[in-house]
């Protein structure tokens, strides 16, 4: 049923792409990734957890709300909502959906290659500053940016007592971070931040901020004059598999002008999916994911997600170093162990395993830990990508 992949192989194979890159089986794709569950450490907050596998503040809490983000403690099962549906939009340049506070980069396909779409989390403008909707380009890429803060910020910091600098020089103080691109709204920037909890969160001025490894990453490959499609979707549907899969988000009432939980948009959502409405016994279930608004991807009446939870693995995130660290730990250790390959997954996103008991699995992440210096999880994972 599932094929091993030896180190050996793995060895052979170069590491050139991020692990949030998705490869897309065809242009009708909209579903891609796969939900898993990891167990925390003492030391875990859900923020670690969360950059580790490339998700903002607000996707890997919202996905827990019975841990606490800074304390979830040892041990504990923590949800990594891993699984994607791509915005309804044309793919191409740079989609950036306001809802899910998340940038998808669909990058030119090369010929004979397989669409790809890159995805990152984002921080946008907070109440008041919302990041603005509509289609804009890259119109200048700038590494070590200086900030020159408008009247308008130096006239908030003004009344709250903390007066700024007319400029802000480049540096860890600065915060666009080491890296910007500008788009041609004027004033607005895609940028890094020296606040990187901030991202996944609706806290800046209207630009939109990413993790410094992120911005780093698109800065090296998006092209100035690259398309950027700023839109607000907070419910999505999309057929993957001959089933229909949906996705909630909070709605953001300052973009948003409709009261309580109103199904008309998941409705409209549902109809651009398939053409047909769905049977009398299906609505419940869509009014619950309405409701929690939780950003997880499901399959129509599944109230359960389908983790498998009597095989263990080990995941390292998706941090671009880690295929390779685990190879030279698994090398150091002479370890007969293998590398699992996942469905539908992120490129380069590897697993080892499987492992037929908790303790098992535990024994061999501690053992990694200390030999290769990165940070591992025990794993559960979806049935689908197995």
């Amino acid at each position: 049923m599932l094929r091993i992949l030896s180190v050996a192989i793995i060895l052979l194979l170069p590491n050139l792409s991020v692990a949030t890159t998705f490869e897309l089986t065809d242009e009708n794709t909209r579903v891609v990734g796969h939900n898993l569950i990891v167990y925390s450490h003492k030391e875990d907050t859900l923020l670690d957890i969360g950059r580790r596998f490339d998700l903002g503040y607000s996707e890997i809490v919202n996905a827990n709300p019975n841990l606490d983000p800074w304390l979830p403690g040892e041990g504990q099962k923590v949800l990594v909502p891993n699984r994607f549906i791509l915005p309804d939009a044309p793919k191409r340049g740079i989609v950036i959906n306001l809802a899910e506070m998340r940038l998808y980069y669909y990058p030119k396909a090369q010929k004979g290659e397989l669409q790809k779409v890159i995805t990152h989390p984002i921080g946008v403008g907070r109440e008041g500053w919302t990041t603005p909707l509509g289609k804009a380009n890259i119109t200048q890429k700038i590494k070590d940016p200086t900030w020159t803060p408008p009247a308008s910020i130096h006239a908030e910091h003004i009344a709250k007592g903390d007066p700024l600098p007319k400029v802000v020089p480049a540096g860890p103080d600065n915060p666009l971070g080491a890296y910007a691109m500008r788009l041609s709204m004027p004033g607005y920037l895609l940028h890094g931040t020296n606040r990187p909890f901030g991202v996944g969160l609706r806290v800046s001025h209207g630009c939109i901020r990413l993790f410094p490894e992120d911005i780093e990453h698109l800065f090296g490959i998006v092209p100035v004059n690259t398309s950027v499609n700023i839109l607000y979707q907070p419910y999505k549907a999309a057929i993957f598999k001959n089933e229909l899969f949906l996705e909630a988000h909070e709605v953001q009432y300052d973009i948003d002008s409709r009261e309580g939980s109103n199904l008309t948009p998941m409705v409209s959502a549902i109809l651009g999916a398939q053409n047909s409405i769905l049977a009398d016994d299906d609505w419940p279930f869509v009014e619950k994911i309405v409701r929690e608004h939780k950003g997880i991807v499901k399959k129509i009446n599944q109230s359960d997600l389908d983790i498998v939870d009597d095989v263990w693995f080990i995941h390292a995130g998706l941090a671009r170093d880690s295929k390779t660290k685990l190879v030279q730990a698994l090398t150091s250790l002479s370890s007969d162990d293998y590398f699992w390959p996942l469905q539908g997954s992120a490129v380069d996103e590897v697993v080892l395993g499987p492992f037929d008991s908790h303790t098992k699995a535990e024994t061999k992440a501690r053992e990694l830990r200390a030999v290769a210096n990165i940070e591992v999880w025990t794993a559960l994972i979806s049935k689908e990508a197995l």
